[in-house]
C-alpha cells in the first residue's frame, strides 16, 4: 500500500508541476521597454522553457490560442527586464543590528578566495519585498579588507544557492585605499590633508597583484596557495576587478593601475568624481558603478543635486554606467533601486536611458547581457509586468513576475501585514 502511494505521488507530481509552471506563456498587449533604449507599444512576447522565443506587433501578428499553455492579456500595462542590483549584499544579511545574521565580511586583509555566492541565503525574508519591486537579480558581494573576495550573480529565487545562481564568481572586490585622510566623524567634509600612508598602502596592493600575476603564468607551482588561485582569472580576462573608489586620485590611479597590471575587465564601484575625469574613463573603458543616487553631497562645495545629476553627467560624457545601492542599509533599500533611476530620470536622463541603468547597462558591465538585461529573442524570460511606471512609487505595481520563465509571488510578508491590519482598524487601502 505505501509503496503504490509513494508511485502514485511521483507520478502526480510532474502533473502538478505542469500546472503550476506552464512551459509556452503568451504575454499580449504589453508596453515593453526592452531595456536597450527603445520601447514596443502593443506588443506580443511568446516564452518557451524559460527563453523569449518571439517578440510581434500584437496587432498585426494572428496567433492560436491552442498553441499556448497560458495567454495573460496586459491591456497595456507595462514590461520591463528584471532589474538587477550590482554591487550588493542581499541576500547576505537578514538584519544588520544582529550579528549573526550578518555573513558578508571575512577576517583578514587579503581574501580574494572568499565566495559570497555559498553564503546566498534564497529564503531571506527581505529578497522577497525587493523582487515584488522588480529587483529579479543581485550581484551578492562580501565586505571588508584591502581584498573583500568574490562576488556572484544571483537570482532572486531558488530553492538555494546553487539553484538560484546565475554567474558563479563573476569578479574579485578590491578596496582602493583611501588617498585623503578627513577629519574625525567628519567623512566626506574638509579633508584634512593628502594620507601619508597612501603610497605605501599602494604598493602593498601592487605587490599582491605582481605576486598573483607571476603565481598565474609561473610554469610549475610547488604548493598551491588558494589566494592566489582565485586571482589567476582576473589576468585571463575571466573574472572582472572591481575597484571601489570615490575620489579623484583614487581613480586616476586606477586607471594606471589597471594599465601597468594588464587587468582585462577593471570596473569602478563608486566613482563620486569619475565626472570629472569622464574622457580618461572613457578612453580606458572602464565602466562605473555609480554611487547611490539618493545621497548627500561628499564634498561641502558640491551642489546640493550633484548625486541626483551624475548618470546623466557620465551619460553626456559617453562612460559606461549603471546604478547600484551600497551603503546604510543597503540590502533593505535595495528596494528603491527603480527609484532611484527615477531620480536619475527627473536630473537628466530620458526614462529609457534611466531603465537601461538599471538592467542591460549593468548586465553588460558584469558580463551576463548574452541572457539578461533586456527583452529580446533569445534571451532568459526573467521580466514583470507593473501596471504603471516602475521608476514612480506611486504607480510602481505589479501584477507579473517571471525569474527564467517560472512565475514568482507578487506579494511578501509587508504587504500582508498592510491588508491585516487594515482590515483590522478598517482603513481603506490606497
Amino acid at each position: 500500500m505505501k509503496l503504490t502511494l509513494v508511485k502514485l505521488i511521483c507520478c502526480c507530481l510532474p502533473i502538478i508541476a505542469s500546472a503550476q509552471q506552464p512551459e509556452r506563456i503568451l504575454l499580449v498587449n504589453g508596453f515593453v521597454h526592452v531595456g536597450d533604449g527603445s520601447t514596443i507599444e502593443s506588443a506580443l512576447i511568446g516564452i518557451e522553457k524559460g527563453k523569449i522565443t518571439l517578440i510581434k506587433n500584437a496587432l498585426a501578428y494572428p496567433y492560436k490560442r491552442e498553441e499556448w499553455d497560458t495567454i495573460i492579456e496586459l491591456q497595456g500595462k507595462h514590461v520591463y527586464p528584471g532589474f538587477i542590483a550590482p554591487n550588493s549584499t542581499l541576500g547576505l544579511t537578514e538584519i544588520d543590528a544582529v550579528r549573526a545574521t550578518r555573513d558578508y565580511n571575512e577576517v583578514g586583509q587579503y581574501n580574494p578566495h572568499v565566495r559570497a555566492q555559498i553564503a546566498f541565503n534564497v529564503e531571506s525574508k527581505v529578497v522577497s519585498t525587493v523582487k515584488t519591486n522588480g529587483v529579479l537579480m543581485a550581484q551578492a558581494t562580501p565586505r571588508g579588507g584591502d581584498i573583500s573576495g568574490t562576488s556572484s550573480i544571483m537570482a532572486l529565487d531558488g530553492w538555494n544557492w546553487e539553484d538560484a545562481t546565475i554567474a558563479a564568481d563573476d569578479g574579485i572586490h578590491v578596496n582602493w585605499p583611501s588617498s585623503l585622510e578627513y577629519a574625525e566623524h567628519q567623512m566626506h567634509a574638509h579633508p584634512q590633508k593628502r594620507s601619508e600612508s597612501y603610497e605605501k598602502e599602494k604598493a602593498t596592493l601592487s605587490a599582491f597583484f605582481n605576486l598573483s600575476k607571476a603565481y598565474t603564468y609561473a610554469s610549475k607551482r610547488n604548493e598551491i596557495d588558494v589566494r592566489l588561485e582565485a586571482m589567476m582569472e582576473c589576468f585571463k580576462g575571466k573574472k572582472r576587478v572591481y575597484f571601489h573608489a570615490d575620489e579623484l586620485q583614487q581613480l586616476l590611479d586606477i586607471i594606471e593601475f589597471s594599465k601597468a597590471h594588464d587587468i582585462k575587465y577593471p570596473v569602478i564601484v563608486g566613482g563620486y568624481d569619475s565626472h570629472l575625469i569622464g574622457r580618461k574613463l572613457k578612453d580606458a573603458n572602464i565602466p562605473v558603478m555609480l554611487t547611490r543616487t539618493h545621497s548627500l553631497p561628499y564634498n561641502d562645495e558640491d551642489q546640493v543635486d550633484l548625486p541626483f545629476r551624475l548618470p546623466s553627467l557620465l551619460h553626456a560624457q559617453g562612460v559606461r554606467f549603471c546604478l547600484q545601492n551600497s551603503g546604510e542599509m543597503e540590502a533593505m533599500n535595495t528596494r528603491n533601486l527603480p527609484f532611484q533611476a527615477g531620480t536619475a530620470m527627473a536630473y537628466g536622463l530620458s526614462e529609457e536611458q534611466a531603465i537601461r541603468s538599471i538592467s542591460l547597462s549593468t548586465c553588460e558591465i558584469i558580463g551576463i547581457d548574452k541572457q539578461y538585461g533586456s527583452i529580446e529573442t533569445g534571451k532568459s524570460a526573467t521580466l514583470f509586468v507593473s501596471e504603471g511606471n516602475a521608476l514612480d512609487m506611486r504607480t510602481n505595481h505589479l501584477t507579473t513576475i517571471l525569474i527564467n520563465g517560472q512565475f514568482m509571488s507578487t506579494d511578501n510578508f509587508q504587504k500582508d501585514l498592510y491588508r491585516r491590519y487594515s482590515e483590522k482598524y478598517k482603513q481603506s487601502k490606497p
